[in-house]
C-alpha cells in the first residue's frame, strides 16, 4: 500500500536547514532513526546514540529503500554517492528543527502526558479514545525522550486532528525542553512516585520536575491526579499558565471521580462521574490504576468536547502495552497458566499496583499466585528499604510463591514470610530454571522489575520453554 507523502523534498531543505548532496529527494513518506524498522520511502536520520552512530547505517537505510538520509557535515565525504543526502551541522538539532516545523504547520489539538507511572498506558488510552473522533497521531511505544519527542513531532501528518505525546525525564530541566517543542493545549500528570530518586534526592524534586510541563500551556488545561499527595503542589505550579486545572481520582471533589471498580473477565467494569455526568463503561484490562488512566483520558475528551459515552466505549478495546501488564495464557502438556508481563519497568508505586493486580487475578483449579520480581533501580540511598517495605503488599496480594533476582530484591526476599519465599538468585538468567520448574497448570505468574534488571528474559524463557514443550 502506497503511503501519502509526509514531507516534500523542498520543505525538508528548509526545515532541516540542510544542503543537498546526491540529488534532491522528491519526498519522504515517513521519518526513521532505526534501519530495523525503516519502511521504503522513509527519510533516515543518522542520530548518534549511546552505543552506535547512525552514520554507520546510512548505506543500509538506502538498501532498504530510504528516500533520503540526514547526515552530519563531518560524514559527508565518506557517504558521498550513497543516495540523496541532507547534510547538516548536527543531526539531533535538525531533528528538533523538523519537529518544530511539524508543530508550526499543524492545526491539531495537542495533548502531552507525563508522570512517574502510567504515562504510556494513559497516552494509549487517549489515543484510542480520540481516534474515534478524528485522525490521531501519537508517540510510538515509549518515545518520550530527546529523540522520541521530536521524532514523533516530525512524523505527525499535517492533517492530524489530534496529537498525543508522552514526555519522560531522568533529570531536572528535561521536561521543560521537551514541552517547549510540543506546546500542548492539554497537559496531563498521571501520578508522582519515587522514581529516579538517585538523580533527584527527594520526591518533592521529582514533583517539581514533572511540573515543568505546565509553563508551556499558555492558557491551556492542566489535568492532575487528585489522589496524589502532591496534587496541591502541582495545581499551584499549573495555576500561573493554565486556563483551567481539572482533576481525576477517587477523592471527593475530583472533576472525574471513580465511583466503583470491579474486575470482570480479565477486564474491568467502571462507574465514574465526569463533571457530574455518570458513566458506566468497560476497560479491556484490569487494575484500578488502569481505571484512573481512563478517567484522565475522559477529562481530555471533555476538554475537546467529544461525546463522552462514545469516548468511554473505546476503552473496551484497550490492551496494555508490551511489558506493562499484558496477560497471556501459556499452554503446557498438562494444562495452562496465566502470565502477566510487567517486565518493562518498576518503582515502588507501580510494583504495588502490579501486586494488587496479581492479588485480584483468578487462579485455575489448584493454581497459585506467583510473583517473580527483579530490582527496582535508580532509587538512591533508600533503595534497600523501599524493596523491603513491599513485604506487606505481598501478603495483601495473597502471593503463594516469591521468586526474586538481584541484590536489592534480596532485601524483600528476607522480609517476606518463610512460607512464601521460593528462590532468590543474583540474576534473571540464574533464576529461570527455578521458576520454570515451579510452574503448574492454573498458576498466575507475574513478572516485574526495572528495565535494567532484565526480567524480560524470564518472560521470554517462560514463553519459549513451553512453546518448545508443546511442539515436541
Amino acid at each position: 500500500m502506497t503511503r501519502k507523502p509526509l514531507w516534500s523534498g523542498l520543505a525538508l531543505v528548509g526545515a532541516l536547514r540542510a544542503r543537498v548532496s546526491g540529488g534532491l529527494a522528491r519526498e519522504a513518506s515517513g521519518v526513521s532513526i532505526d534501519t530495523r524498522t525503516l519502511q521504503p520511502g522513509d527519510m533516515f536520520l543518522a542520530i548518534k546514540g549511546e552505543t552506535r552512530d547512525g552514520h554507520e547505517f546510512v548505506r543500509t537505510a538506502f538498501e532498504k529503500g530510504a528516500s533520503a538520509a540526514v547526515i552530519d557535515e563531518a560524514h559527508a565525504p565518506e557517504l558521498s554517492g550513497a543516495g540523496p543526502l541532507f547534510v547538516v551541522r548536527d543531526v539531533q538539532q535538525s531533528l528538533e528543527s523538523l519537529g518544530q516545523r511539524a508543530r508550526e504547520r499543524s492545526a491539531a489539538f495537542i495533548v502531552a502526558v507525563t508522570g512517574s507511572v502510567g504515562k504510556t498506558s494513559t497516552k494509549e488510552m487517549i489515543r484510542l479514545m480520540l481516534s474515534r473522533f478524528g485522525d490521531t497521531h501519537a508517540s510510538a511505544a515509549s518515545y518520550n525522550n530527546q529523540w522520541g519527542v521530536p521524532l514523533t513531532l516530525a512524523r505527525m501528518p499535517a492533517e492530524s486532528r489530534y496529537g498525543v505525546f508522552e514526555l519522560g525525564m531522568n533529570h531536572a530541566g528535561e521536561i521543560a525542553a521537551l514541552v517547549a517543542q510540543v506546546r500542548p493545549h492539554v497537559a496531563v500528570v498521571t501520578r508522582i512516585a519515587p522514581v529516579h530518586l538517585e538523580y533527584f534526592g527527594s520526591i518533592e524534586k521529582i514533583a517539581d520536575a514533572k511540573a515543568e510541563i505546565f509553563p508551556a500551556l499558555d492558557g491551556g488545561v492542566a489535568i492532575i491526579n487528585r489522589d496524589d499527595g502532591f496534587y496541591e503542589r502541582l495545581a499551584a505550579a499549573a495555576a500561573p499558565t493554565a486556563g483551567h486545572v481539572f482533576s481525576f481520582g477517587e477523592t471527593e471533589g475530583a472533576d472525574a471521580r471513580l465511583l466503583s471498580y470491579e474486575t470482570v473477565d480479565e477486564g474491568a467494569l467502571v462507574e465514574a462521574e465526569i463533571f457530574e455526568r455518570r458513566l458506566r463503561f468497560r476497560i479491556g484490562a484490569p487494575g484500578k490504576h488502569v481505571a484512573m488512566n481512563a478517567l484522565a483520558a475522559l477529562l481530555v475528551g471533555a476538554v475537546f468536547d467529544v461525546d463522552l459515552e462514545e469516548a468511554a466505549g473505546a476503552f473496551a478495546e484497550f490492551k496494555p502495552p508490551t511489558g506493562r501488564g499484558q496477560r497471556e495464557k501459556i499452554s503446557t502438556r498438562d494444562g495452562a497458566f496465566t502470565l502477566i508481563d510487567e517486565s518493562y519497568n518498576a518503582n515502588p508505586t507501580s510494583m504495588r499496583a502490579a501486586l494488587q493486580l496479581l492479588g485480584g487475578a483468578a487462579t485455575g483449579p489448584g493454581g497459585r499466585r506467583i510473583a517473580v520480581l527483579g530490582d527496582m533501580l535508580e532509587l538512591g540511598p533508600q533503595a534497600a528499604e523501599l524493596h523491603a517495605e513491599l513485604a506487606p503488599d505481598l501478603i495483601d496480594a495473597k502471593v503463594d510463591l516469591l521468586f526474586t533476582s538481584g541484590p536489592l530484591m534480596s532485601r524483600l526476599s528476607y522480609a517476606a514470610p518463610d512460607t512464601m519465599r521460593a528462590a532468590h538468585r543474583a540474576t534473571p538468567l540464574e533464576l529461570e530454571e527455578a521458576v520454570l520448574a515451579a510452574i503448574r497448570p492454573g498458576d498466575v505468574v507475574m513478572v516485574k522489575g526495572s528495565n535494567g534488571s532484565r526480567m524480560s528474559r524470564i518472560v521470554s524463557a517462560l514463553k519459549d520453554a513451553f512453546a518448545d514443550e508443546m511442539a515436541n
